[in-house]
């Protein structure tokens, strides 16, 4: 019988001789797990790279005592939100005062830091990158979610309608043996393991780097409180000090 033979030929050939519905369910479910894999790899690799960048644009921010210098490394370093949240304040700071080099000359010479009114057109500029910072690290993310969502439920979908499919051959053969409803029950539950295996690395892969999102954004956030107090570390002069 051919039901025993896929029963008995393993999972490779339950899925062969599996109906085209079954067929398609798990050709969809291998899609999304093929894709999350590979999303998965590859903001894998992204957030490495986010995290060697800004190592090293933080060691030249620590080290450099001229903003030109630090800004020259934003504009290298383009894979660190902190070094684009940098480069967004510095072309700011460009558009108010000229090249960095004048801009070198004012930080240094300026009794009251840039001012308080460029401060806060500062702070805008540095809150924009961040926004589109956070964006990019974000994005397909979206996917992993929806996967992990759904494909739980295209798998019992699969489920539902091989078991479906079982009735109608035990209906057909007047017998409900063991040899008749096991090969048609198992394929169906393959198309459950399939979404299973499809979500479960999805919805990890989705927290895991959800959170790692939230960790830059609190650290973006601390580097623009830094610098503010870096451009305007001035605003008070000595004397107005009690």
């Amino acid at each position: 019988m051919p039901g025993n033979a896929s029963f008995n030929g393993g999972i490779a050939e339950l899925v062969l001789s599996a109906g085209p519905i079954a067929k398609v369910v798990l050709g969809v479910l291998a899609i999304f797990s093929i894709i999350c894999w590979a999303l998965i790899v590859e903001k894998w690799w992204e957030f490495r790279r986010i995290r060697r960048d800004t190592d090293q644009f933080l060691r030249v921010f620590q080290e450099a005592r001229r903003f030109s210098i630090v800004l020259g490394a934003a504009k290298k370093f383009r894979d660190s939100p902190l070094a684009q949240v940098h480069l967004a304040a510095g072309q700011e700071l460009a558009s108010m005062l000229g090249t960095p080099e004048i801009i070198d000359r004012a930080l240094e010479e300026s009794e009251e830091g840039v001012g308080p009114e460029r401060l806060d057109s500062i702070n805008r500029a540095m809150r924009r990158a961040a926004s589109a910072e956070i964006a990019r690290m974000e994005k397909y993310l979206p996917f992993l979610a929806t996967t992990a969502s759904s494909a739980p439920f295209i798998g019992l979908f699969g489920t539902v309608w091989g078991i479906m499919t079982s009735f109608q051959g035990i209906g057909a053969q007047g017998s409900a043996n063991l040899a008749v409803v096991a090969p048609g029950i198992s394929e169906a539950l393959i198309a459950t393991a399939a979404g299973l295996g499809a979500a479960i690395p999805a919805v990890m892969g989705y927290n895991f780097f959800v959170n790692r999102v939230k960790r830059w954004a609190v650290e973006m956030e601390g580097f623009e409180l830094e610098l503010l107090n870096v451009f305007g570390r001035s605003l008070a002069k000595p004397s107005q000090v009690p």
